[in-house]
């Protein structure tokens, strides 16, 4: 694996993750609004093995990437990232989870990557269902003040996620969050990213419960409507975020698009089931991206 860092701007550069033969066709994966570029598991590998050159990338303000200047974190600029990116690359596959799916819905049915391949969105549409956005906004708020222990840091995901088992050796925690000069363990990304939004999230918002705004729905809808090139839908099977509706909207949107529902997994699709969303991810691209390309 090698790391890889692309310049998108204002002072911005994505720190990635690579592996595979890059004269292979390209998948680019961007992570959910509070993750990092490590959430996707063995994805890469994976692709790599299937004759792929998978790329993971960490958003501004998560991770290994910059922090934006201004503190400044909305669509525009998530989106704009994603153009960016994908326009370093051959037709390239987009994939993108929750704020990455939308990120590179906007900028491929905008036109911002005009010679991209294919598009795979990983539980989020434009139709997002409040409760589930709620349960996300109430996680990452609890690590606004830092955890104590890496041992609270676990207890937290595992609440948030109790399908998982919780891990005996918390070394690999460390990847999604990083220690301050007080002791206090934070996510992973810059404080700024969270805005805090003191109304619950109601039918008409969506978007992620962060960076500050929500994207106007009309305009995810028509980024959808834009999008010709083959799409993909993987969708958590016992999901809160995505529901079978918001699904067949999506279908309305984009009636090319396939869905695939992965039993056991929640909104974290690569996370709960990474072999599940593997092999559903590699199946659509072997079966319907490579004759194209």
């Amino acid at each position: 694996m090698s790391v890889i860092s692309v310049a998108v701007g204002d002072g911005v550069a994505l720190a990635g993750d690579a592996e595979g033969n890059p004269d292979d066709p390209a998948v680019l994966l961007f992570h959910g609004g509070g993750q990092t570029r490590h959430a996707w598991g063995g994805a890469v590998g994976a692709l790599a093995r299937r004759g792929w050159y998978g790329v993971t990338f960490d958003l501004r303000g998560h991770g290994d990437s910059s922090w934006s200047p201004d503190g400044g974190y909305d669509m525009e600029r998530f989106a704009s990232d994603v153009a960016v990116v994908g326009r370093t690359f051959r037709q390239p596959v987009l994939v993108g989870a929750s704020l990455g799916g939308l990120s590179s819905l906007v900028a491929l049915g905008e036109g911002g990557v005009p010679a991209a391949a294919a598009l795979v969105l990983v539980d989020v549409t434009p139709r997002l269902e409040p409760k589930g956005v709620n349960r996300i906004r109430d996680f990452m708020r609890l690590g606004v003040d830092g955890f104590d222990s890496l041992d609270a840091v676990a207890d937290a995901i595992a609440t948030y996620l109790p399908q998982r088992r919780r891990p005996s050796d918390l070394s690999g925690l460390q990847k999604n969050v990083r220690q301050r000069e007080d002791g206090k363990w934070v996510w992973h990304w810059d404080p700024a990213f969270f805005a805090p939004i003191d109304h619950a999230i109601e039918v008409d918002d969506l978007g992620e419960p962060t960076a500050g705004r929500f994207t106007p729905p009309e305009r995810l809808r028509a980024a959808a409507r834009r999008i010709t090139v083959p799409t993909l839908l993987v969708r958590g099977g016992s999901s809160d975020v995505v529901s079978p509706e918001g699904a067949a909207e999506l279908k309305e949107l984009i009636p090319h698009a396939e869905v695939v529902d992965v039993a056991g997994a929640g909104h974290m699709v690569a996370g709960d089931r990474n072999d599940r969303f593997n092999d559903a991810v590699i199946d659509f691209l072997d079966r319907v991206v490579r004759p194209l390309l």
